[in-house]
């Protein structure tokens, strides 16, 4: 038999939507936070880790 997720009361579904949406808008600040060149820089960072030969 399939497990079937159970729904949420309304109540319960509105809270943890306005909850998500909250997270969201937080992580969204946070990365318009961060200056532009400290961004770049984590960028070159990774790809230079990712072309290093792997021993």
């Amino acid at each position: 038999m399939a497990h079937v997720p159970q729904r949420l009361d309304p109540d319960r579904r509105r809270r943890r939507l306005e909850l998500l949406a909250a997270l969201a808008d937080a992580k969204s600040a946070r990365e318009r936070a961060r200056p532009e060149r400290l961004r770049g820089a984590r960028l070159r960072e990774l790809i230079a880790v990712r072309r290093r030969p792997a021993n």
